[in-house]
């Protein structure tokens, strides 16, 4: 497989890009910026910014498929900076695929363009997308989603979605390093009454599944035009889990709680008054972050294991094992 991954020197890009060569694929990169860790494993790189069609699609040629990871993550800031690049993103790269003839794209997407704030117990795919939304980040990704869906067509371009939840491992810049900032800070804050579950998924296994996707997309199978949760199959206790990467960085566990009730209104209010003043940096708390942390959210990967065989290959215990080495490095 010819394959070309869009924000290849991100967390899950990255990794992405070493299994696909790990398994024997021929492997391209798109990127804003040159990068010297796909410079040393040999991948041809490509700079273009997705926002911008015409920078990007001359790295489309002669490709199997896309992986169409590249993304702004968060749950702050203006519409622009999320709906610009990933739905307008992802309208270019569906675009380019279907203007040099790529047969497969395969979309990361996210659980959270499900997510309305309340408990999510073992939701399949069937589940809704939200009336209102609680964040930017989650409106523009569920924009993208339904627009890669919809362009899902056999003779032009086979399309899924994939949306595996709190990716986490080795390398995570975002998750693990923002629990351990709070951590050490002393601004973590127990939401709710602790008994809340949730799914999580450690890198390898939104790696894997993407390329098992992939292979999978042929004219007239389920995969086309499908969107699948993927986990590591294991939901846990969401505190437990935070209490777990904290000892694992030397840091004691959480003891200080807030209710949901007082969480989700102290979050309003800190919106209103950033958006009030035009205060860029994010909240502290945020309506979309006390539910997170408050409410349950884990899925049913009951499909993806049907339709590709998606089948989690590094356990939860594994992970935390790998884990545990590089935050003892650092």
């Amino acid at each position: 497989m010819r394959a070309l991954v869009t924000g290849a020197n991100g967390f899950v890009g990255s990794h992405l890009v070493k299994m696909l060569l790990d398994h024997g694929h021929e492997v391209r990169a798109l990127v804003r910026r040159r990068d010297e860790s796909l410079n040393a494993m040999n991948v041809p790189t490509f700079n273009g910014d997705i926002r911008d069609y015409i920078s990007i699609e001359p790295a489309f040629e002669n490709v199997d498929c896309v992986f169409h990871v590249a993304a702004v993550s968060g749950i702050w800031g203006a519409w622009k900076k999320y709906h610009s690049t990933n739905t307008i993103g992802t309208r270019n790269v569906v675009q380019a695929c279907i203007n040099r003839g790529v047969p497969k794209l395969v979309y990361t997407s996210s659980p959270s363009v499900t997510f309305d704030g309340n408990h999510q117990v073992n939701e399949n795919e069937s589940v809704p997308y939200p009336k209102k939304w609680l964040c930017h980040y989650q409106h523009s990704k569920a924009l993208a989603e339904q627009h890669v869906l919809d362009s899902n067509d056999p003779a032009t371009l086979m399309t899924c979605a994939l949306r595996p939840h709190l990716i986490w491992g080795p390398g995570d810049s975002h998750l693990i390093p923002r629990i351990i900032h709070r951590g050490r800070m002393k601004q973590l804050r127990r939401v709710g009454d602790g008994t809340n579950q949730i799914d999580t998924t450690y890198i390898d296994n939104a790696a894997v599944a993407h390329i098992q996707a992939a292979m999978a997309m042929q004219p007239n199978s389920p995969v086309c035009g499908s969107a699948y949760f993927i986990t590591n199959g294991d939901p846990v206790n969401c505190w437990a889990f935070i209490n777990e990467i904290l000892g694992l960085a030397g840091i004691g566990p959480v003891k200080q709680k807030i209710s949901f009730y007082w969480a989700w209104r102290l979050g309003l209010a800190l919106e209103i008054y950033h958006e009030t003043f035009g205060i860029q940096e994010e909240p502290r708390m945020t309506r979309f972050l006390a539910a997170q942390l408050g409410k349950s959210h884990y899925f049913d990967i009951g499909r993806a294991r049907r339709d590709f065989d998606y089948e989690p290959i590094v356990s939860a215990d594994e992970g935390m094992r790998r884990l545990a080495g590089t935050l003892k490095s650092d």
